[in-house]
């Protein structure tokens, strides 16, 4: 009966604990979400430029 009871008692602790979450608004999430995909293409860019460079550098060497 052990086997049951576990399984149970974390479903009560994790409930509990989501409980005490203070969740965002909606105009947070949309700032960070916004924040994250502005970053995401930045960082796309730089990848991108950074491997063309390298690729030329291979290319020359090779």
């Amino acid at each position: 009966m052990n086997f049951i009871k576990k399984p149970i008692q974390f479903f009560r602790e994790a409930y509990y604990e989501l409980t005490k979450v203070t969740w965002l608004g909606k105009k947070e999430v949309v700032g960070t979400t916004f924040i994250v995909v502005v970053f995401v293409i930045i960082m796309s860019i730089f990848v991108s430029i950074v491997d063309m460079f390298l690729g030329r550098i291979l290319g020359i060497i090779l």
